[in-house]
């Protein structure tokens, strides 16, 4: 067993409260490789902004549990050199949509520092027997290990998560979900979706650039949760805003994303004035480097250096990281709150 203190890593209880109290939310990024997790650190340090590493299974399988627990003490490492004062950001490595107990057991005693059990496909009764299952090993820890729950199915793909069809948390479930569970951390359901084709055509309209708008976030909803449990941790999954510049990229050099169209971004802003301390952001960062590597790889047809697309790719997504921290979460200058 490895505790994520030894890895230099922080759990998400005091980290949510300030973003809770501060009113902005915390990036919660995905990697896979290293020049996304480089691009994450540089972006997070630029800004002095806390940050959530998310790891998928997927992403799991594809980087392998040993390499990410290094990764991630790498990370902090990295954090610490890039500035004068050798002080690192708030670190935490999370777990993204743990689909049962055993994963989530696995990526504890590994160091991950935070977990995410994901039973919202289940009924009601059972997702509270499992999450609690999660909770009670992850906080029987001496170093206290925090644990997300889903309520409510997001509609999209990501990774082995595929919904047809999302259905809304329900506000009158949410506190005996909470007392049941005794999670720390509540992610829900308002229309938000996994992927970069978030929404059907037909679910929205067209502005005058004849680009398609999403319907709106159900903000009712996330104030009626709100006013159910104050001041509780609240996550925003498939928050990616789509930026169409990087669409048009891909599909200008050769790529094909039809319709793909995200989460307007002042729409996030607004629900981190809200309890919303996590906002999950994973297919704008593949966007950016997609578009970024076609580009590159088109104005450069002969280079055959991985480090000369994929350095590029990683700039890139560092510059969009950091406009997001900025501009739409609000957690730059919060790393010490």
């Amino acid at each position: 067993m490895v505790s994520y203190k030894e890895l230099g890593l922080v759990n998400t209880k005091e980290i949510y409260a300030k973003a809770i109290a501060g009113k902005y939310a915390i990036p919660g990024y995905n990697f896979n490789n290293m020049e996304q997790l480089q691009a994450i650190i540089r972006a997070c340090v630029e800004t002095e902004s806390p940050v959530v590493l998310q790891v998928s299974k997927g992403a799991r399988n594809y980087a392998n549990e040993t390499m990410l627990r290094y990764m991630a003490q790498g990370a902090v490492e990295y954090a610490k050199e890039l500035r004068e004062d050798h002080k690192s950001i708030p670190i935490t490595l999370h777990l993204d949509h743990g689909g049962n107990f055993e994963i989530c057991k696995a990526c504890i005693d590994s160091g991950f520092s935070s977990v995410m059990y994901d039973g919202s496909s289940l009924p009601f009764d059972e997702n509270i027997a499992i999450s609690k299952k999660v909770v009670e090993y992850a906080h029987s820890r001496n170093d206290y290990v925090t644990v997300e729950c889903e309520l409510g199915v997001l509609a999209g793909v990501e990774d082995d998560v595929s919904a047809e069809v999302s259905h809304y948390t329900k506000p009158e479930e949410v506190i005996e979900f909470k007392e049941r569970t005794g999670c720390d951390n509540l992610a829900i359901s308002i229309g938000t979706s996994h992927g970069a084709n978030k929404f059907k055509p037909e679910q929205c309209t067209r502005n005058e650039e004849g680009i398609l708008v999403p319907p709106p976030l159900a903000f009712n909803i996330l104030e009626e949760i709100e006013q159910k449990l104050p001041g509780f941790p609240i996550v925003l999954h498939g928050s990616s805003s789509v930026p169409q510049s990087y669409v048009k990229t891909i599909n200008s050099f050769g790529g094909s994303l039809k319709d793909a169209v995200g989460i307007p971004e002042p729409q996030l802003r607004k629900a981190a004035q809200y309890n919303v301390c996590k906002i999950n952001i994973d297919s704008d960062g593949r966007l950016a480097m997609t578009a970024t590597i076609r580009k590159t790889m088109h104005d450069k047809p002969g280079e055959f250096d991985p480090r000369k697309y994929l350095g590029p790719a990683r700039d890139e997504l560092a510059k969009m990281y950091a406009r997001k921290n900025r501009e739409v979460l609000g957690s730059a200058g919060h790393a010490w709150d």
